[in-house]
């Protein structure tokens, strides 16, 4: 990343090349250590997701309060297998932004708030949104292909992103280093944790599985992979990650899921 060249070759001992690829006299610059702080507008995919979830929880509320205690929203959009059958299919992506109380809540924004503003800097906007949305929708596959009860919740998109991240640091981690190590053991003990609370009764495990996997799949396929250009102090992260390449995988792993619940469509109205 850094050669300097060698004295003794035309080049005096003490002279350094710069930025501009020009030979500089004095001694070389001292090599900072590179800190990863990615650059690019603030989160606004977050923060609207995160708006439009309270606004349909506000809209669960107001329904059950004028509506003699039914749930609306609820009873539009939740995953409910017989419905998905019969053409609803639309309740494999709407169960993302309902939840089923206040504590439901809190728990997915309060974790979409830890882990998606970083995720949506390194990955950008658009990516960042097909992430989320194939998160979701992979979750509530596996929920649709493995378990008859309804549920709802964006904890399937939330285990996405806990499994993208995941893959990010690993995938980056000549980049990383150390730090990179700790925090991807921190993210798999997360997970782990959190999978073995899912066996609790009343808490939809297969959703959080298969979000998991969208987002490890994802991220694998269509991530950002880093590479650091530049010489110091002139740093520069730059994504190797091919744009067609993205779309292609991106658009398999969709084609993946979808046909998964396709089949069992099929098989079940036959």
């Amino acid at each position: 990343m850094n050669d300097y060249p060698p004295p003794g070759q035309g080049t005096p001992s003490n002279a350094y090349q710069g930025p501009d690829g020009n030979i500089n006299r004095g001694a070389p610059p001292v090599q900072p250590r590179i800190r990863i702080r990615p650059a690019g507008d603030p989160p606004y995919v977050v923060y609207t997701l995160m708006g439009i979830t309270i606004l349909m929880f506000l809209l669960q509320q107001a329904s059950s309060l004028f509506l003699n205690g039914t749930d609306l929203p609820a009873a539009m959009g939740m995953k409910v297998n017989e419905l998905i059958i019969r053409g609803q299919l639309w309740r494999l992506f709407t169960p993302m932004l309902l939840h089923g109380s206040i504590l439901h809540l809190g728990f997915n924004m309060y974790a979409l708030y830890i882990f998606g503003p970083g995720l949506e800097r390194i990955y950008g906007h658009v990516r960042f949104i097909a992430l989320f949305v194939l998160a979701g929708f992979a979750g509530n596959v596996f929920s649709f292909l493995f378990t008859d009860s309804p549920s709802l919740g964006s904890s399937t998109a939330i285990f996405g992103l806990l499994g993208a991240e995941a893959v990010f640091l690993y995938q980056n981690r000549r980049i990383y280093g150390a730090g990179g190590q700790r925090a991807l053991i921190n993210l798999v003990v997360i997970a782990v944790i959190n999978l073995v609370i899912g066996l609790s009764p009343g808490i939809d495990n297969w959703g959080h599985v298969g979000g998991l996997l969208g987002g490890v799949l994802f991220a694998w396929y269509a991530g950002p992979v880093l590479r650091v250009e530049g010489v110091p102090p002139y740093h520069k992260l730059v994504d190797e990650r091919q744009k067609r390449d993205v779309w292609r995988a991106g658009i398999s792993i969709w084609l993946l899921f979808g046909l998964l619940a396709a089949t069992t469509i099929f098989f079940n109205i036959r």
